[in-house]
């Protein structure tokens, strides 16, 4: 990876420099948490060697990710088309850094088949965990969660 001289923001998009002068942005639109963050928070980001960190938002952005073709990979979409997940979070469950989860979202890089099975599981679980929430509140001891 190559070094990273300069970052810098603008309204819509965050951008990195290269030593060579190489650069490359994302799009705050593609990622929900910077989408919707203040300008403040925005700007409440830390760097290191392999990307940017946002704490408060919960959100990383790999430096490798800047300069790779969103693939459109299944993790990616999923991820995109419901912001409302927290991959994070998820990682965290499962154990994973949550560095490299977002290098599987990315596509930077590649799951095993048997590591895309256990993510699509967990997803799964939290699903069933969701739909399993009761509409009914009479139930006073746990009045959102089915027995």
């Amino acid at each position: 990876m190559e070094k990273i001289v300069k970052i810098w923001l603008t309204d819509s998009e965050i951008w990195i420099q290269t030593e060579d002068g190489k650069t490359a942005s994302e799009k705050f639109a593609d990622y929900p948490r910077l989408k919707y963050a203040t300008e403040a928070q925005r700007k409440n980001y830390t760097a290191d060697d392999f990307g940017i960190h946002w704490e408060e938002l919960d959100e990383d952005l790999s430096f490798e990710g800047f300069f790779q073709k969103k693939n459109g990979c299944l993790l990616y979409r999923l991820f995109m088309e419901h912001p409302e997940l927290n991959a994070s979070a998820v990682a965290r469950r499962m154990g994973i850094s949550q560095s490299l989860f977002a290098q599987y979202i990315s596509g930077t890089k590649k799951p095993s088949e048997k590591r895309l099975n256990e993510i699509l599981t967990t997803m799964k679980e939290i699903g069933k965990e969701l739909m399993a929430i009761k509409t009914d509140v009479e139930d006073s001891e746990h009045p959102l969660i089915t027995a």
